[in-house]
């Protein structure tokens, strides 16, 4: 069989057992597999006239990198306004808007994204402090979560937005004075969409070109997969245009949404959609809900947050989230679902418990757990999703933070119990939840270590107890994602006839001081062998 690749001189780091295999080069055939490994010599002799032969100088190739959890297509368009992720308090969020707000032509939307309610301290969160500078003007700032947002009082004019509103999301709010008059607040996405059906929408052609770009941006950054938190709209057309023409860069397992409301029909149709697939991307589970989020009082907590907020589920009945498991798990249909607080992570776990099968399912973002929920996820086969960097960047280790400040000091020292899951026996898998958080795969890797502020390592670390070793972080990217998808038998290991889905870096992340991991140089990512980043240094 033909060689479709060498890497030779290289160290082949095993992110099962951390240590490096005897060998020193691999072979891809033509069918994307890893054909064999040995030494320089005999896998150099396995090459053709159009093998492509690297030489590595002793860089370090691990399985590649794949994000847990990812939003792709809605990242891509939702980062294209303006980055208020960086403004630390009301002044800096106000300069920013004015800046842009030059730029506009006269009727032009704003859109940003990646504001912190942290930013309104003591205040409500509401559009009134930026009245002044966005007067006239339809704006649109998504907060950090992507689970609310701020509209302008032109947004909200054109959108016929003057009240309260009842949705079949319970959590989903047009938040209003005593008066009755919108705020500016939308909570969670039936509210957010009555303002963005009649914003400006990008051609096809954009958002297809913003996808690519994005996707290209994570081959860089070491990544050769995901699974896919969302598959709205058109994004499979896109995702399947993409292939086609050999411009997916990554490997995307994509899980649709299943919202409060769906019926047999639905179902039927989820369970049918996992026919769907193409070269690189393949329909596999679906995505649900069972809350929202801390930080803007729609998650489901057992106990209510200080201000009598984040006491319901999304589901208004959720004893029909629990048939939608039953009807999934039967059909052999995984699931994902969203569940933040402690109630919403305990009904999650009875819906999967009541209707047991041999379905891997999942539970996303885990953000606070009691003591007696831990033991579960190992007990019944549930996925533990985390999202370390979400810690890092929005909570503080002092909890003045607002997600803390909401929860109380009991609940905020239960904060991404990374350690505690990988303990209890639970495979923790890692992602970003792109665009929440950044999506270099290193930088995830690292936060899982430090469990401090990106931007500022100098700061305590937010629950240091809960951190996970250099080796448990690097297989919560590789063997683990790999067990989430069903495909231990294809992916996560160095070995004849897995894919090769392979990252390669100038250092070993193992060893790499965790505040230095995110600067380890990316030098080749390569998905079925084929090159989908290469630094200079390689080529």
């Amino acid at each position: 069989m033909r060689t479709r690749l060498v890497l030779s001189s290289a160290r082949l780091l095993d992110p099962g057992t951390g240590t490096f295999l005897p060998e020193t080069a691999l072979a891809v055939s033509e069918t994307g597999r890893i054909a064999a490994l040995g030494d320089d010599g005999e896998i150099r002799a396995l090459a053709a006239g159009d093998t492509e032969v690297i030489d590595l100088k002793g860089a370090v190739v691990t399985t590649g990198l794949v994000d847990g959890h990812l939003h792709p297509v809605t990242g891509a368009e939702l980062t294209h306004g303006l980055d208020l992720s960086h403004c630390t308090d009301l002044h800096g969020v106000r300069d920013a808007l004015a800046s842009q707000t030059r730029r506009l032509g006269r009727g032009d939307w704003l859109f940003a994204w990646g504001l912190d309610p942290n930013v309104f301290g003591d205040e409500p969160v509401s559009s009134a402090p930026f009245d002044t500078v966005l007067d006239g003007v339809p704006a649109f700032l998504l907060l950090f979560d992507a689970h609310s947002a701020l509209a302008s009082r032109r947004a909200l004019e054109l959108a016929g937005v003057d009240g309260p509103r009842v949705f079949d999301q319970a959590s989903a709010e047009v938040v209003c004075d005593e008066r009755g008059r919108p705020t500016g607040l939308l909570q969670e996405d039936a509210a957010c969409e009555l303002v963005e059906r009649v914003a400006p929408r990008p051609t096809h052609a954009e958002r297809r070109d913003r996808l690519s770009k994005a996707l290209y941006a994570m081959a860089a950054a070491g990544l050769t997969g995901a699974h896919v938190m969302d598959a709205n709209g058109d994004s499979l057309a896109l995702l399947s245009e993409l292939d086609e023409t050999g411009g997916l860069p990554l490997r995307l397992r994509v899980a649709p949404w299943c919202q409060p409301g769906t019926g047999a029909d639905g179902i039927r149709e989820l369970i049918d959609l996992q026919r769907e697939r193409g070269r690189l991307w393949r329909v596999d589970g679906v995505k649900l809900f069972m809350d929202g989020t801390i930080d803007n009082g729609t998650a489901w907590l057992e106990r209510p947050d200080c201000h009598g907020e984040s006491t319901h589920a999304f589901w208004p009945d959720p004893a029909a989230y629990t048939h939608v498991i039953g009807e999934l798990a039967r059909a052999g249909v995984p699931t994902a679902t969203h569940a933040i607080g402690d109630a919403a992570v305990r009904h999650a776990l009875d819906a999967i418990e009541k209707h047991r099968s041999t379905v891997r399912h999942r539970i996303e973002h885990i953000e606070t757990v009691p003591d007696d929920t831990l033991h579960r996820f190992a007990e019944l086969g549930v996925i533990a999703s985390m999202q370390p960097t979400h810690c890092c960047d929005f909570t503080r280790a002092d909890h003045t933070d607002n997600w803390s400040r909401r929860l109380g000091e009991e609940r905020a020292s239960r904060a991404w119990r990374c350690r505690d899951l990988w303990d209890s026996g639970a495979t923790v898998v890692l992602g970003s939840d792109w665009p929440i958080a950044p999506f270099p795969p290193l930088t995830v890797m690292a936060g899982a270590r430090h469990r401090r502020p990106t931007r500022d390592l100098t700061r305590p670390p937010h629950g240091p107890e809960q951190a996970l070793t250099p080796l448990e972080a690097l297989r919560g990217m590789t063997v683990n994602a790999a067990f989430a998808a069903n495909e231990e038998h294809e992916a996560g290991r160095l070995a004849p006839g897995h894919r090769a889905d392979l990252t390669v870096l100038a250092d070993n992340p193992l060893t790499t001081p965790a505040a230095d991991l995110p600067g380890v140089r990316v030098l080749l990512t390569t998905v079925d062998g084929k090159v989908t980043h290469r630094a200079e240094e390689t080529a």
